[in-house]
């Protein structure tokens, strides 16, 4: 369950002051079962894990800096993932940082490793996976500056593989004297929309070939799981299951029972801590405070937590946010004290 603080409410609130919901920080349950796991593998394990709300991030890499700098080089490392996906580039960035500290990592999904979740377990020498999880195809979408926008005024994705999916519908439905699509495409999409889409999509590939050679040599075959994941499946959402993902040549094989129940119950606690702890002062204007992100290692617990007021800009459509006090947070714990700090990230 939640708890609770007060604070005063958001500009235009009726009310001087409200309470605020505020989700738990789960931290001395989560590390019984990072142990629990470390004893059973013999070998360290780092949990990852996203709310449908936050995303793999830049900021992220420091995160993982946090947790990898206090544990130390280790021959083995597990790093367990749940992700909807985020920045391919961060993606990589992680696996860098991660491959600097270990030898040898060995990636467990329980749940969704999604999109640039993906991305981070090729760069495991193996992939472990439970009968809930999936992967996922790692085709880019791109909310850009000049994308369409829907009802609410919110910026649209555009991905390559729709683009290129109305351009064939056009050529196979048109008269010989219309055979260019693009002068009405261009009507509702940008031309630098389309153009950067298509530069996403060369950098997807390109990702996966990096990641992919922190572990693989064969250059034939990184090149052909790469294109496999990039651009051959009909859905970006495509659930890539353990037997798809060997098919296509990674090295994948099945959790053990007992390990997948813990990490589901890891993961269930950080459901619990991510729930969305929304506070609202009126029709216009909300207070979010809830954990998006979290890191966490033996020791040591790190997460990203929304502070903010939300106001309606009726004018204009749109969601903005006020006061935005919004921080990594650190736990840790110090002999048999459990010590929290904001962690600054610059």
């Amino acid at each position: 369950m939640s708890t609770t603080r007060t604070r005063k409410a958001a500009p235009g609130s009726r009310k001087k002051q409200t309470t605020i919901k505020k989700p738990p920080v789960l931290f001395g349950q989560t590390q019984k079962i990072i142990t629990e796991l470390g004893k059973r593998l013999g070998r360290p394990v780092l949990a990852y894990w996203t709310s449908p709300n936050g995303a793999v991030c830049n900021h992220d890499v420091l995160a993982f800096y946090e947790v990898l700098s206090a544990l130390g080089k280790q021959d083995e490392l597990v790093l367990s993932i749940k992700s909807d996906g985020g920045s391919g580039e961060a993606a990589l960035r992680i696996i860098n940082l991660i491959r600097q500290y270990t030898r040898r990592l060995e990636v467990m999904v329980p749940l969704e490793c999604a999109s640039a979740a993906t991305m981070m377990a090729l760069g495991a020498e193996q992939i472990r996976m439970g009968p809930l999880a999936h992967l996922s195809a790692v085709d880019t979408s791109l909310r850009h500056e000049l994308s369409p926008v829907d009802i609410d005024n919110e910026l649209v994705s555009v991905s390559q593989d729709e683009l290129l999916r109305v351009v064939r519908l056009w050529v196979a439905n048109s008269s010989k004297e219309d055979k260019n699509p693009y002068q009405t495409l261009f009507q509702h999409v940008h031309p630098l929309v389309i153009g950067a889409v298509d530069r996403m999509s060369s950098l997807s590939l390109k990702l996966c070939q990096e990641i992919l050679t922190y572990h693989m040599k064969d250059k034939k075959r990184v090149r052909a799981i790469s294109k496999e994941l990039s651009v051959e499946y009909p859905s970006h959402d495509y659930p890539i299951t353990l037997r798809e993902a060997q098919r296509i040549g990674l090295n994948v094989k099945s959790l053990d029972a007992d390990i997948n129940d813990l990490l589901l119950d890891l993961k269930s606690l950080y459901a619990e801590m991510g729930q969305r702890a929304l506070t609202d002062y009126d029709e216009q204007n909300y207070h979010s405070h809830e954990i998006v992100n979290i890191v966490e290692g033996p020791r040591l617990q790190v997460y990203y937590q929304n502070d903010k007021d939300w106001h309606y800009r009726s004018e204009e459509r749109r969601w903005a946010s006020l006061n935005d006090q919004s921080s990594w947070r650190r736990v840790e714990r110090v002999g048999r004290r459990v010590k929290s700090s904001v962690l600054h990230v610059r």
